[in-house]
């Protein structure tokens, strides 16, 4: 092999590497596998490689390019090694994709740049997230109408609960048996405080403590895989939703199972209930969980209002709607409509990748509480076997709803111009992270050019 073969070569390797470490961290921060394609497509198509394949699941990803026709592909594969909802790091790989595609970056700084994204830091200490879990679950309570000692416990147990996992996720400890943990922290917790004279409903309690344990994120995120035709991947993302929820189930069990033992009086428990006394509480709350989930989960501070907002005029869309007598899965489904008609238009202002804004907003309306509320009638059997099945079905159309809702709006949203018609990939819907322009125009073109000279002078 020549010097110039093997030149080639190394460049197709490095360029397919850079394209599997940015669907790497597409994928593991919640991004949908037909974003994640398409994004890794047109990188390779910006750095020069035509057609190159990606296929994904929800554990690996891999890319293969072929320079010549009747000469073996190059392929590499690259594993999720964990799964982690960073959206400062996706706004940043966003923004470094969007100078990739207009050519203002070349192959080695834009994997110098990606290195420095994936080991720095974050704008924010660990305690502040902590804070934020604990203000999201507040809002919740807030918004199931729960007056402020209700708040106040739910804010306590929530950070606690987030202290409790961040020390088991560095002893690398199963999600399942974390959630197993949490679920059974938030029972204890609502059984010592219904104890005492306060004169508080425990399953309001329970309810607003594990909202930030429930897999309503996963459950929307595996039907918009479905939607968009990665199967393999949606049955994943299911199968984790409902295992991470199962483990909750048991969490709580075992907390009630503590409590008889040492001979604590259970009150009732009805986990998944609501006392909504006031639409207007039940926007604050919704607009306070929306803001602290994207504060938590390393959303830029220039968003968290503009995310509150959204979330807040949806819920109270989904409020209005319902209070008529039209079903829950449509109220919400318009709601989410509205929320992937302005997504692209907030983003864009904002800087930041839509599905920041979408999955943030969307929060207050997850079925996570619904999937809990099925699958514990479910465990119980016998007459609670059928409404067990009710709490599924009504959980599994509220999720639809959300995901359709959100995805239909971003088509109607989202310009359909002729260069990103020619790059998208059929499986492609429209793009919740990844830029719509691919190509750069003259002026981009002229600045390059000029910069350079400049930069080899100097």
């Amino acid at each position: 092999m020549s010097a110039s073969e093997e030149s080639s070569v190394r460049t197709y390797t490095q360029t397919l590497d850079l394209c599997l470490r940015i669907g790497e961290l597409l994928l593991a921060s919640g991004a949908g596998a037909a974003d994640v394609t398409a994004t890794m497509q047109a990188v390779a198509r910006s750095l020069g490689l035509r057609n190159v394949d990606v296929d994904i699941t929800f554990t690996s990803l891999s890319a293969s390019f072929q320079p010549v026709a009747d000469e073996p592909a190059i392929v590499q594969l690259r594993y999720v090694k964990q799964r982690a909802i960073d959206y400062e790091h996706l706004t940043r790989v966003d923004h470094l994709v969007r100078e990739l595609l207009r050519q203002e970056v070349d192959l080695k700084e834009a994997r110098s740049a990606l290195g420095r994204i994936t080991s720095s830091g974050h704008d924010r200490p660990r305690w502040a997230i902590t804070l934020g879990w604990g203000l999201m679950c507040g809002g919740v309570g807030l918004q199931l109408g729960g007056d402020l000692a209700v708040v106040v416990i739910a804010c306590f147990a929530a950070m606690a609960i987030d202290r409790m996992q961040l020390r088991m996720s560095r002893r690398r400890y199963p999600v399942f048996y974390q959630q197993v943990a949490g679920g059974g922290l938030a029972t204890i917790i609502a059984l010592l405080v219904g104890a005492t004279p306060l004169a508080l409903d425990p399953s309001l309690v329970v309810t607003a403590n594990i909202i930030m344990l429930l897999a309503g994120i996963g459950f929307v995120g595996a039907l918009q895989d479905a939607l968009t035709g990665f199967y393999i991947t949606a049955g994943a993302r299911l199968t984790e939703a409902l295992l991470a929820t199962a483990g909750i189930i048991g969490g709580v069990s075992g907390g009630i199972s503590l409590a008889y033992a040492v001979g604590v009086e259970v009150p009732q428990l009805d986990p998944g209930t609501a006392n909504l006394s006031s639409v207007a509480w039940t926007i604050l709350g919704a607009a306070l969980a929306a803001a602290a989930f994207a504060w938590s989960s390393y959303a830029p501070k220039r968003s968290l209002v503009p995310i509150a907002l959204v979330s807040a005029v949806a819920m109270g869309i989904s409020q209005s709607i319902a209070a008529p007598g039209i079903g829950r899965a449509w109220s919400v489904a318009l709601a989410a409509l509205f929320v992937g008609l302005v997504a692209y238009t907030v983003a864009g202002r904002l800087r930041v990748p839509p599905l920041v804004v979408v999955v943030s907003a969307v929060v207050p309306m997850l079925p996570g509480l619904s999937i809990y509320r099925g699958l514990t009638l479910l465990a119980e059997g016998g007459p609670s076997t059928s409404t067990g099945l009710l709490a599924m079905v009504t959980a599994a159309s509220v999720a639809l709803a959300l995901s359709s809702g959100v995805i239909l709006g971003e088509y109607v949203a989202q310009p359909v111009k002729r260069e990103a018609a020619r790059l998208e990939s059929r499986l492609a819907g429209p793009r919740l992270v990844g830029p719509l322009r691919t190509r750069p125009d003259g002026s981009q073109r002229t600045r390059r050019t000029r910069r350079r000279p400049a930069e080899t002078s100097a």
